[in-house]
Parts: structure tokens; C-alpha cells; sequence
């Protein structure tokens, strides 16, 4: 049984962002997502200042045995272990955050919106790297994903949870937010079922009830390819984003999961607004508001209009570190188009 996550105030179809910027400078970043989405802002990842703000790097400062070599993040399994591991039990019982912050090197944007006072947005949305996604990237010497191995994959659960508090903690005391969202960004949960590269379901929940024990506010998920929404949304997210520009088809063959989520308070991001630039280069704002009107279309054949309205949020389909600072602009100006036209309609 999975633990439930705090349900965050109803964004109404308000738009955010999601993940990366391809930008330098932090101050610029978080001017342009304030201007953007001052309702929903979030906290931009900018991977393009060096890798150790990329994912699954930015959240390995306190990782056992944690070596980069060759621009690769492995594990030193020569050293002995034990002592990092049961610290961070230790850590997690007692709920000691503050060995896990993010350091400036680690999240340039995470500072720099630390420095905004951001009181008047309903919600305040950072990223950390999800633990199976974590794993699956780390390797050991022999080049096996440490997600592999039980006492990583229970390690990891614990880490990134309290990464996540910290970070919940930090936002809430430094922007003077009332609500705060912490998204796992988990894009290999899209391996699951996968005979390929096999992920344990039971991992996946164990890691998932160690976060949402030690998250208070909200807490979601973030998958950017196609998987098995059914168990995904069966773990109670605060909110499920993902690529709908892409995956909605398959996401809504779920309807009966999706409606049950959205009438409990569940919130949908929808990613409608393509992340790659040359992919948004063919489409408008008025061929993408189509589109997520005729997603809208469906799901509401099967979820009141008003409680579809009330449970969705409208963003780019993943993080936009490709592409220039300029285009990353005007993906996000799409999003934000688009949820005042949808707004506009439904009114």
C-alpha cells in the first residue's frame, strides 16, 4: 500500500514549466519564469553552467561512494560503504535535512529563486531526480546500474527523500510560498514491465512510500515517455506530469485510473507544449490549444468539465535544455498562451 501525498490548491488550468532552461545566467532564468508563470513558477535546472546541475548529478553530493570520472558518475566500490549508508538512515529517522541542500555549484537556479520574495504565487514547484532514474544512471565498477542492487535501490529511497525535504523546507522558509511541489523526475519509470531493463515494482513503491512519508506538501512525478500509467497513478502523486504532446493517447486508455485521480484531487500537468524546438516550430499556439482542447474533449466524457478544469495545469512536454535561450522563451510564453485561451473557453 502506498503512502498518500499531500494534494496541492487546484491550479485551475494555470500553466508552469518543467525541468531545464538552456540559459547561464540564473538571474535571467528565473526573471523570465517569474514573468511566465508568476501563479506557478518554478525552479529551473540550467544543465548548459556544467554538469553537476544536470540531472541525477545534481542530487549526488551525499551519495555513497559517489566518483565522477570521464563526465560519468560511478560508484567506488573499493571503499567501504557502510558508514555514508547508515548515515543516511540515521539522517532519515531523524529527519536531519541539512547535510542534503543543494549547494550553489549544484543548483544555480534553486538559489537564485531562494533570493525572490514569490509570496503572491499559489505554488512554488522544484525538481529532484527520482530514485529509480538516480540508479538506473549510477553504475558500479563492472558498469551495473546500482539500482540493481537492494541496498542502493532502499539507500536511494531515503536520499532523495530527504533531498526533497530539504528542498521543501528551504522554499517554504526563504520565498515566503504557502504551498509548495517537489517533483521526482523519473523518466526510467517508463521501463516498467520492460524484459529489457527490468524494474522492480516493488522497489519502485518502497522508494516511493520512503519520499511521500518525509515530503509535507506536495509531491509528484514526472515521467516524459510512455509507461504503465495505471500503477503510476495508483502510488496518489500530487500531480502526474508528463509529455501529453506525445503520450496522451496512451495516457487516457487509462481513463477509469485517470478519472478516479482527478475527483480525488489529483492534478494533471498536461505537457502539451513540445520541449524540442524544431518539434514546436511546426506546430502554434492555436494548433497545440486544439489539441489539448480535444484531450479535454475526451476526458470530460468520463470527468465533470469543471473537475477536469480544476485538476489540470498546462506545460512543456519536458525540460528544454536544447535549443536557445530565446526558444526556450517563447516554449514557455506557448504554455502560458494557452492555458489563457483554455481559460477564455471553458469560462
Amino acid at each position: 500500500m502506498t503512502t498518500l501525498s499531500q494534494m496541492i490548491p487546484p491550479p485551475g488550468t494555470l500553466a508552469t514549466g518543467v525541468g531545464a532552461l538552456p540559459h547561464r545566467d540564473p538571474k535571467v532564468a528565473v526573471d523570465e519564469v517569474l514573468r511566465i508563470f508568476p501563479r506557478f513558477p518554478y525552479i529551473p535546472t540550467l544543465p548548459n553552467r556544467g554538469f553537476l546541475e544536470s540531472i541525477v548529478f545534481s542530487d549526488s553530493a551525499m551519495l555513497p561512494g559517489r566518483m565522477i570520472r570521464d563526465g560519468r558518475l560511478m560508484i567506488d566500490t573499493s571503499r567501504d560503504l557502510l558508514a555514508d549508508m547508515e548515515r543516511i538512515y540515521l539522517d532519515y529517522m531523524e529527519r536531519t535535512t541539512a547535510p542534503y541542500a543543494t549547494l550553489p555549484e549544484y543548483g544555480s537556479g534553486f538559489h537564485e529563486m531562494m533570493a525572490r520574495d514569490i509570496g503572491g504565487a499559489m505554488v512554488l514547484k522544484c525538481q529532484v531526480t527520482g530514485p529509480v532514474t538516480f540508479g538506473m544512471q549510477v553504475v558500479d565498477a563492472a558498469k551495473r546500474p546500482i539500482y540493481y542492487d537492494p541496498q542502493y535501490a532502499d539507500v536511494l529511497g531515503k536520499l532523495m527523500a530527504l533531498r526533497a525535504r530539504w528542498c521543501e523546507e528551504e522554499m517554504r522558509k526563504r520565498t515566503a510560498v504557502s504551498h509548495t511541489l517537489v517533483i521526482m523526475n523519473e523518466p526510467y519509470l517508463a521501463s516498467l514491465g520492460s524484459s529489457v531493463i527490468p524494474i522492480d515494482s516493488d522497489s519502485v513503491i518502497s522508494n516511493w512510500n520512503d519520499i511521500s512519508a518525509l515530503v509535507e506538501g506536495g509531491l509528484g512525478i514526472h515521467c516524459c515517455s510512455n509507461t504503465d500509467w495505471s500503477f503510476l497513478i495508483s502510488l496518489s502523486p500530487s500531480v502526474i506530469s508528463f509529455d501529453a504532446y506525445g503520450n496522451s493517447k496512451e495516457f487516457i486508455l487509462y481513463m477509469d485510473d485517470v478519472a478516479r485521480y482527478m475527483e480525488s484531487g489529483g492534478v494533471v500537468a498536461w505537457g502539451i507544449v513540445p520541449s524540442d524546438p524544431k518539434v514546436f516550430g511546426r506546430e502554434t499556439v492555436d494548433s497545440l490549444t486544439n489539441r489539448y482542447l480535444e484531450i479535454r474533449k475526451t476526458v470530460t466524457e468520463h470527468v465533470d468539465g469543471e473537475i477536469f478544469d480544476r485538476a489540470s495545469l498546462i506545460t512543456p512536454s519536458c525540460g528544454i535544455q536544447l535549443g536557445t535561450e530565446g526558444e526556450a522563451i517563447a516554449i514557455m510564453e506557448a504554455a502560458a498562451a494557452i492555458a489563457r485561451r483554455v481559460q477564455e473557453v471553458i469560462r
